[in-house]
């Protein structure tokens, strides 16, 4: 698996995003996730968006992270909210999140942010497996669904 750093406006990272709120709207039927996100969120050194590349040079797994500090969501200062991790459904249960996961915290620990924070839902199980298995902890909700019930918040200090 080949990991670079990708516009979030670059055709392969529209296509996962695509895919990702396709999977989102057959979970919840909600039309996919509502948070506004721009390209801009995700330039470096305030972000930044990862697309894993398998030998065939296919897109398979992408995530980003994005600063957040002290707002009226809930955040805290030296917040990286992890957003739009995906794994295409041809390539899971081979480590590809895990190491996604791997690779943003560690981007964002070197851009000094000091907690990655994320929001899921109870309908992604297998995404709350992967984020408390990798040390993530229940957190005070945040973020556009903060008062939504199925919402579930983590983080964990980098």
């Amino acid at each position: 698996m080949n990991i670079r750093r990708i516009r979030f406006d670059h055709p392969d990272a529209v296509k996962l995003n695509d895919e990702v709120q396709a999977e989102y709207h057959l979970r919840y039927g909600d039309g996919g996730d509502a948070t506004t996100l721009d390209a801009a969120d995700f330039a470096p050194p305030r972000g930044v968006y990862l697309i894993a590349y398998d030998e065939q040079g296919r897109p398979v797994a992408t995530g980003g992270w994005r600063s957040q500090d002290l707002n009226d969501e809930g955040n805290e200062d030296g917040d990286a909210e992890l957003k739009r991790m995906y794994v295409i459904e041809q390539a899971r249960g081979r480590g590809l999140a895990r190491r996604m996961l791997t690779a943003l915290e560690e981007d964002a620990r070197a851009a000094g942010r000091s907690r990655m924070v994320l929001e899921t839902g109870t309908k992604q199980p297998e995404a709350i497996t992967l984020y408390t298995s990798s040390g993530y902890e229940p957190c005070a909700k945040f973020g556009y669904y903060r008062f939504h019930d199925e919402s579930r918040c983590f983080a964990k200090q980098l």
